[in-house]
């Protein structure tokens, strides 16, 4: 019986080595930046106790030459200095407006509800979301438009580089893209139809007008915790085409600057990289974490030997995709994955108590 499950587990680490070397070696990748006509593009920036981040987001937007129509930051009742900051860069911007969220309609959670409002005030073609903590570079807007055009795409997300400066942050943030780069691969979410072959990050979300406008997506979504993810999978589901990357150069993101932030933050939504499944979301622990414990009951030593070294293969190929650090993400194997059971335990509570706080409100 231990054989058999031992020989379970190691498959599942071959596999996912398989996966995160097909990402790797087919990794897709924004065209070179060409001088041709493009269609015009709003960004819509929702932001709610945004003040450390949106000046800086803005300024990245107003200094890069990239085909931008308009900006739109919509305030979702900050209680800092969110909405001044954005009034004092639209006096040196025209393409730059505010708007201010009202009073939060009951069913909705706050960030959809902000993004269904930019959506509404949008004039451009195409409409790319952008979370406030992202900083984008030359070019990175151009090229996601040529990706968009050239492959017929309906939405593309990008998963920014993620930046990470304290302990807590690499011990806890690097999660997210492993579990994506070892069970997903990504060429195949816009080359194959299956919808549970989808992704998209909510900090970078490019839609043609016209779908969004008929689908109304984050409408349809409105109280998700993990809306992103559900809107990529429903336009799959209607055979409409969908592309997701990352390691993408000049697009990048501090998600959280803390323990505490990052613990709050994934907890909100981790069961979702694994459909939704609180018992999937266990197994995968349980498999990743202590399957060692398998092969030493069984006497299965070159068996372990194996599993670890598909273990450590497999993290350094989602690195490199990733653009992350190959050696912050093998020394902190272990931390790693007792935070993602940190995670995945306090979804759990919150499930049960049915109380999910992100900034100040119970989503």
């Amino acid at each position: 019986m231990m054989d058999y499950i031992a020989c379970i587990i190691l498959a599942f680490a071959l596999l996912q080595l398989l996966v995160a070397w097909v990402n790797l070696l087919f990794q897709e990748r924004l065209p070179a930046r060409d001088v041709v006509p493009l269609p015009t593009l709003s960004l819509l920036i929702p932001a709610r106790d945004e003040e450390m981040n949106i000046g800086r987001l803005l300024g990245d937007l107003t200094t890069i030459n990239d085909r931008i129509l308009e900006i739109i930051v919509c305030d979702d009742q900050s209680s800092d200095r969110t909405a001044e900051l954005v009034e004092e860069s639209a006096a040196h911007d025209s393409r730059i407006r505010l708007i201010r969220g009202d009073r939060l309609p009951d069913g909705w959670s706050g960030k959809n509800h902000t993004c269904h409002c930019l959506a509404k005030e949008a004039t451009g073609d195409y409409l790319l979301f952008l979370d406030a903590d992202v900083r984008v570079e030359e070019g990175v807007i151009d090229r996601s438009l040529q990706y968009m055009q050239r492959h017929r795409c309906d939405l593309m997300s990008i998963f920014p580089t993620q930046e990470m400066c304290t302990l807590g942050e690499k011990i806890t943030v690097p999660n997210m893209q492993i579990i994506l780069l070892t069970l997903l691969p990504l060429p195949l979410v816009r080359l194959l139809a299956f919808p549970s072959l989808s992704a998209a990050n909510g900090q970078f979300m490019l839609f043609q007008r016209d779908t969004y406008r008929e689908l109304e997506p984050h409408r349809q979504f409105r109280k998700s915790r993990a809306e992103d993810i559900e809107i990529a999978r429903y336009l799959k589901q209607l055979r409409r085409r969908v592309s997701c990357l990352t390691g993408v150069n000049g697009i990048r993101c501090r998600m959280y600057h803390s323990l505490s932030e990052a613990v709050e933050g994934f907890s909100k939504n981790v069961t979702y990289f694994f459909g939704n499944s609180s018992e999937a979301a266990i197994l995968y622990w349980l498999v990743t974490t202590l399957g060692f414990i398998i092969f030493l009951i069984a006497g299965r030593w070159e068996w372990l030997l194996f599993w670890i070294a598909a273990t450590l293969l497999s993290r350094t190929a989602a690195t490199l995709t990733a653009g992350m650090k190959t050696s912050d993400n093998l020394l902190f194997f272990l931390p790693q994955q007792l935070m993602l059971g940190a995670f995945i335990l306090r979804s759990l509570i919150n499930r049960r108590k049915k109380t999910f706080i992100w900034k100040g409100r119970n989503i």
